[in-house]
């Protein structure tokens, strides 16, 4: 299966995995979840000469939105966010200061994600799936043989559920309806730490395979 390229940028205090995914035959390229280093979002795509249409955010924490007006400013790409997640986007600059980390609000969303969207990343397309418990409006990016899928499922661990609009059992739900589904071999590209896949974390994962519980 042809699919695209990922490119993964970890940046900032908190280590957030931030990707550029680029269809290498047209070299369009989409920005998903730019954090705390801005310019080395845009300067990968300077370097690269993608053009880039579009930022797809997974969620609203501040370490996964810290980039997005610069990169915006830079591309001139549309924001993509569920309006569930609107209110901690819009609270970018307070959760910063609750961090100790330096925010600004970012720009407002230009598109209103919805579970079942479709999305293009040149030839290649995404299904947008809700996936909440991480936060209220959490999203994934299901496309050819892979998923972004932001802070829900992690290598060998899930999100966390004690932040506002956090819950654990609306979290597992997610994950086993939502991503469980997909085939095994699916890649999975997570917000914070290594790649993996759907069959690794259904086998492995202890808070999916009962070993460790959060309700």
């Amino acid at each position: 299966m042809e699919q695209p390229r990922v490119i993964c940028l970890t940046t900032g205090q908190f280590a957030e995995n931030g990707y550029i995914v680029v269809d290498p035959g047209s070299r369009q390229a989409v920005v998903v979840d730019p954090g705390e280093d801005a310019e080395l979002f845009v300067r990968r795509v300077r370097t690269e000469g993608l053009a880039v249409g579009a930022i797809w955010l997974t969620h609203a924490h501040v370490d996964h939105v810290l980039g997005v007006g610069r990169v915006a400013e830079a591309t001139g790409a549309r924001i993509h966010l569920h309006p569930a997640d609107r209110p901690l986007y819009d609270r970018a600059a307070d959760q910063g200061r609750f961090l100790g980390v330096e925010a600004d609000t970012p720009p407002p969303p230009d598109v209103t994600l919805a579970d079942g969207d479709r999305l293009s990343c040149g030839r290649f397309e995404f299904e947008v799936r809700h996936v909440p418990g991480h936060s209220p409006g959490h999203v994934a990016f299901v496309g050819p043989g892979m998923a972004l899928v932001g802070d829900v499922v992690f290598a060998g661990s899930v999100g966390r559920t004690d932040l506002p609009g956090g819950d654990g059992r609306t979290l597992v739900e997610s994950i086993e309806t939502r991503l469980l589904t997909l085939p095994d071999d699916t890649v999975l590209y997570p917000g914070h730490g290594p790649e993996t896949t759907v069959g690794h974390e259904r086998k492995t994962n202890p808070f999916l395979t009962g070993q460790v519980r959060l309700v």
